[in-house]
């Protein structure tokens, strides 16, 4: 496993940064790493604008060519 991702800045910076109009993460403390399925802010757009939620966070499985250790070069 990592954990790669890490978030240090303040809410209100991150707000500012995303022009976040909706915010659902509370206090939200800084986060020296972001492990999987724990819970992590996401930044994403929907009708009513752009929002700020928590979510687990997720790592993507692997490719088929990945677990069938096929040859990216065949």
């Amino acid at each position: 496993m990592c954990n790669l991702c890490s978030i240090t800045t303040n809410q209100a910076a991150t707000v500012a940064s995303f022009w976040v109009i909706n915010r659902y993460v509370g206090n939200l403390p800084p986060m020296p790493g972001v492990f999987p399925d724990y819970p992590a802010p996401v930044i994403r757009n929907t009708e009513a604008g752009t929002e700020m939620a928590t979510t687990r966070c997720r790592i993507p499985p692997p490719s088929r060519r990945e677990l069938n250790h096929e040859d990216p070069g065949a």
